[in-house]
């Protein structure tokens, strides 16, 4: 899998994200980052994990030049990719071009991937599935509606947005919602602790893996509602050992094996 991530001061946001994937199954995992960071980020990733340094000036190019080589399965676009102009630009122009690659069963879009889109029909037109994970501010700022508080609320616009934009909704927050526009999935699993940056980072990463690795119909959606359901599990044993307190999303994703092994079990 390719994971997209990662801008001037940002870099932890894509490592967090490939360190969900490498514990919930990828088979070979790259982070492409800005090539004046990627030093930085091979300094902190994990040794089983690649990088693909990306120059402005050809970022398109590289990321498919590669995907086809490497015959990428499984894509993440957006933990920390900024808001800036060029970050927004390279998301609108690349995911037009991703229907092309038979290989590639999904696009998991977080933060910044996903607000790039904002005011876009591009979802709309997307001809292979796509997940979408923002939280409650995120889905605000992409809609320009405020996100409902209220269980019922939250579910009803996830469902909403989902089913009008062709997509797999995960509505980050208490009692996460995962919405396929014909079926909706409410976790029972997290904590308070998660609630910190670097958590939804570790998720996009877990939903990447597990992409490729669920039996289709609806591998997407299924994909999701596993990933979501793991995380939130891996946050509670997180929060067992460390406290809700003094939890970080790195003690989540270090938890994710355990929380495997208990539902294997």
């Amino acid at each position: 899998m390719l994971i997209i991530a990662g801008s001037r001061g940002m870099i932890g946001a894509g490592i967090l994200s490939a360190r969900g994937a490498l514990r919930s199954g990828a088979g070979l995992v790259t982070l492409a980052v800005p090539k004046d960071q990627q030093a930085s980020v091979i300094k902190h990733l994990s040794p089983e994990a690649m990088t693909l340094g990306l120059s402005e000036s050809s970022a398109i190019p590289s990321v498919l030049g590669f995907m086809k080589k490497r015959r990428i399965t499984s894509l993440v676009i957006g933990p920390g990719l900024s808001r800036k102009t060029q970050a927004r630009t390279f998301v609108r122009k690349l995911l037009p071009r991703l229907g092309s690659f038979p290989t590639l069963k999904g696009i998991v879009l977080d933060a910044d991937g996903f607000i790039a889109l904002s005011g876009t029909e591009i979802l709309k037109k997307m001809k292979i599935p796509v997940i979408v994970t923002p939280h409650a501010g995120e889905l605000s700022l992409f809609t320009g509606t405020k996100t409902s508080a209220s269980p019922a609320g939250r579910k009803g616009q996830a469902e909403k947005f989902a089913k009008l934009n062709r997509v797999i909704c995960v509505l980050k927050g208490h009692r996460t919602v995962v919405a396929s526009g014909r079926a909706t999935f409410v976790n029972p699993t997290g904590n308070p602790g998660m609630a910190r940056g670097g958590s939804g980072d570790v998720l996009s990463g877990m939903i990447g893996a597990l992409l490729p690795n669920v039996r289709p119909p609806e591998a997407a959606f299924k994909a999701a509602c596993a990933g979501v359901y793991v995380h939130g599990l891996a946050g509670d044993l997180a929060a067992r050992e460390k406290t809700e307190i003094a939890m970080s999303a790195g003690d989540l994703a270090e938890k994710i094996p355990s929380a495997f092994k208990k539902i294997l079990r």
